[in-house]
């Protein structure tokens, strides 16, 4: 059975005479209102151009720029903001026959771990309304879950694509560091930012590769030769796969009882199809989240500097520049996007450069050196994606809680590597997230073995994420 809901809705619209699009707009029109995942719904083009993907609708998170839609990037700031221009995504997208009607929530500029930061209030998970999506792209994982949309995009800057996928039981891909455009993509933190997409099977996940990847002369930060990764078929098999956990990931004290219990239900079927699991020793794992909180921000106070008022974006007039672009700043921003943008300002001054942001570059390179030494001798990193299922929305108020969320997947942003999230073993009848890492671009054979998962886990039906019987009409 091929499992991949592009294919089926391609097969629907060669049976139907209303666009598939017309379809999807409808279930948006129903049901966002109770989840919150679109922020900007718009006609698509029915006359798509021929392509893989013709007439297939998608949506794209409200940072990565579409012409003529909105792109706020869930602020305050933005809010009136219209693009110019398109992303590199895209266009490589519509150029495919992929239908844009919509933008989705996120936290202000993708900072953020709940959709709780967006302007346009929280996204609701598809599983349980009272609980949040996850973040920072939790518009286009509540979207895909629901079945709003047969598949969407998102950044990923330290697990803003997996976590959210986790929590909302569907499939998240985060590419191998250049291996997509990051034109058009507003940045965050441009060493770690990378686009990437959101569906309901790996096969979907890697169908809409085959169409973003590839060398882009408007980003320097793309490699070579990237498309040539993506031309084989999927390959799912776990016999004789050497995957490693590291311990330092199971010696967390903010682990869940639940989702290391469903954790370890994969690691046994894994093992029943012939996987080697060994538990191993990562040292500077423990330090992801310090490192991430400094290097982060650090590139965050730069990249936000462009919005003071005067060229685009919400402006408050005072008595002065300076005043203007003070009060300007204080009232188009969130809470938590000044908060980084201080702490990113107080690591970059002179007077503590070396104690902090030096020692953080240091450590990403032991990091770095560390699991490419790994990958010597394993397959692939495994662990869950999020140590935690979704919390109620309004639960959490400290904001190191919400950072502590994405300890597991920040590491794949530190060294670029790609890794994805496979529904696994629900907890609670909520959904949690298995993680396969691999080293830097073999992408494909982490979709492959993440194709291998999706087959033994109990929480997909015929190897496609379900959506919840609640919007399941």
């Amino acid at each position: 059975m091929d499992k991949s809901v592009l294919k089926k809705s391609l097969e629907e619209l060669t049976r139907s005479e209303l666009p598939l699009e017309s379809f999807y707009r409808e279930r948006i029109s129903r049901f966002n209102g109770e989840i919150n995942a679109f922020t900007e719904v718009r006609e698509a083009n029915t006359d798509c151009h021929e392509g893989p993907l013709k007439g297939i609708p998608f949506a794209a998170k409200d940072n990565i720029h579409s012409r003529g839609f909105r792109t706020s990037c869930g602020s305050r700031m933005l809010k009136k903001y219209y693009s110019p221009y398109s992303a590199t995504v895209i266009d490589r997208l519509g150029r495919a026959g992929a239908c844009l009607i919509g933008k989705t929530n996120m936290d202000e500029f993708a900072m953020g771990s709940s959709t709780e930061n967006s302007c346009y209030g929280a996204s609701r998970n598809p599983w349980d309304t009272r609980r949040i999506s996850g973040g920072s792209s939790g518009g286009s994982a509540a979207a895909v879950s629901a079945g709003l949309i047969p598949f969407a995009l998102g950044s990923d800057t330290g697990g803003s694509i997996r976590q959210p996928a986790a929590l909302c039981g569907i499939v998240g891909f985060k590419p191998s560091y250049g291996l997509v455009s990051r034109y058009g993509l507003t940045a965050f933190a441009s060493s770690l930012d990378q686009i990437g997409p959101l569906s309901r099977s790996v096969k979907d996940a890697l169908d809409v590769m085959r169409v973003i990847a590839g060398r882009d002369p408007k980003d320097a930060t793309t490699v070579g030769a990237e498309r040539e990764l993506f031309d084989h078929n999927l390959e799912p098999d776990l016999s004789g796969k050497k995957l490693a956990v590291p311990k330092e990931v199971l010696e967390y004290e903010g682990l869940d009882g639940r989702v290391y219990g469903s954790f370890m239900d994969m690691i046994e079927r894994i093992r029943q199809e012939g996987g080697i699991v060994d538990e191993v020793s990562v040292p500077s794992i423990k330090h992801v989240v310090a490192v991430y909180y400094l290097i982060a921000p650090a590139e965050a106070s730069s990249n936000l500097a462009r919005y003071e008022g005067t060229r685009y974006g919400f402006s408050e007039l005072s008595s002065s520049y300076l005043r203007s672009v003070g009060i300007t700043r204080d009232m188009g921003l969130g809470e938590e996007v000044k908060r980084r943008i201080l702490l990113g300002t107080f690591t970059l001054s002179s007077a503590y450069y070396d104690a902090y942001y030096s020692k953080a570059l240091k450590v990403r390179r032991i990091l770095d050196s560390e699991l490419s030494a790994l990958f010597g001798d394993y397959d692939f990193l495994v662990n869950p994606t999020c140590p935690v299922i979704a919390p109620k929305v309004g639960e959490i108020t400290d904001p190191l809680v919400f950072y502590l969320m994405d300890i597991y997947t920040i590491a794949a942003n530190l060294s670029g590597l790609p890794s994805i999230s496979i529904p696994a073993q629900p907890a609670d009848n909520m959904p949690v997230g298995f993680q396969i890492t691999g080293p830097r671009m073999k992408d494909m054979d982490v979709l492959s073995t993440g194709a291998a998962v999706e087959a033994i886990s109990p929480f997909l039906k015929d190897g496609i994420a379900p959506i919840p019987e609640r919007w399941d009409e």
